[in-house]
């Protein structure tokens, strides 16, 4: 069942990307020259994140093409760590990109250049449509994949970033302060770097195999130890393979009388009930193994 549902995830996370990238890169064209005629750093800004977002979307689509192909010989889980792999890109990409925005924008500040107002408002509206529909698009799959996810944060920082455009080019309109230009851009810059800190901070936990966030591996033991049966657990291991999937494995070791197979399935439920843990290995034993020793020492 839950390879049936990942694939028809996939398929319909495939399909969204598709169109949002097919909407993004054609923005993406007018974008770059009306930033260069309208001299608008902030246009320019909202542009090169609009490339990050295409350039995301099609990273992400790749990866779920990868990702989508079965375990073989040589990679045994498969390919759903790609995923991971592209949204760690992704992230760095989004460094990359806001850190050439604030540089730019301290420059202008102390230099200021003219800026065309209504071409700048004209653009940013526009790219306010496409993004409000590409988030429309990569909302109901941001939750169950880290790839998807990133892909609708720099939609989401790009759409934020077409409202500080429009803000800014209806202030340089009525006031005629060229200055406003590059602090749009520099305020887009910062509030796009906490936000790929996480989604970066996120996806590295993952290929660190770290424990999901908010999991608390004494609770889980204390879980796995307090259940009938079980005498002792060690060798204990949780870790995320997917923005959707914790995994787990320990060795359980019996008490005295105790059936091996209901001993197994009682932690297994447990394990679901309490701590939403389905992909579980669990090998039980009825004399403590080497490992056991060692965890002891």
């Amino acid at each position: 069942m839950g390879a049936g549902h990942d694939h028809a995830g996939g398929t319909t996370n495939s399909r969204r990307l598709m169109i949002a990238l097919a909407l993004t890169s054609t923005f993406l064209i007018a974008e770059v020259i009306a930033g260069l005629v309208f001299n608008s750093l902030a246009l320019l800004s909202d542009a090169a994140h609009m490339f990050t977002d295409a350039a995301a979307l099609a990273i992400a689509l790749i990866a779920i093409r990868i990702g989508a192909k079965p375990a073989d010989e040589r990679r045994t889980f498969g390919y759903r760590r790609f995923e991971i792999l592209a949204a760690a890109f992704n992230a760095l990409l989004l460094f990359g990109v806001a850190i050439y925005v604030l540089v730019e924008g301290i420059r202008r500040l102390l230099t200021p250049e003219t800026v065309q107002s209504t071409g700048m408002l004209i653009v940013a509206v526009l790219g306010l449509g496409i993004n409000l529909i590409s988030m429309r698009l990569l909302a109901g799959g941001k939750d169950k994949s880290l790839n998807v996810k990133g892909a609708y944060l720099e939609v989401w920082a790009d759409m934020l970033g077409s409202l500080g455009v429009i803000v800014g080019a209806l202030v340089i309109r009525f006031t005629g302060w060229p200055w406003v230009d590059p602090i749009v851009a520099i305020a887009i810059g910062l509030w796009v770097l906490p936000r790929t800190w996480i989604l970066l901070r996120d996806s590295t936990n993952i290929l660190l195999e770290s424990a999901p966030r908010g999991a608390v591996l004494a609770d889980i033991r204390t879980v796995m130890s307090e259940t009938e049966g079980v005498a002792g657990v060690h060798d204990l291991h949780v870790w995320v393979s997917g923005a959707d999937q914790s995994s787990l494995s320990a060795h359980v070791f019996l008490a005295p009388g105790a059936d091996a197979e209901a001993v197994r399935l009682a932690v297994a439920a447990r394990l679901r009930d309490d701590h939403k843990i389905e992909h579980l290995t669990l090998q039980t034993e009825r004399e403590p193994c080497q490992d056991a020793a060692i965890a002891h020492l």
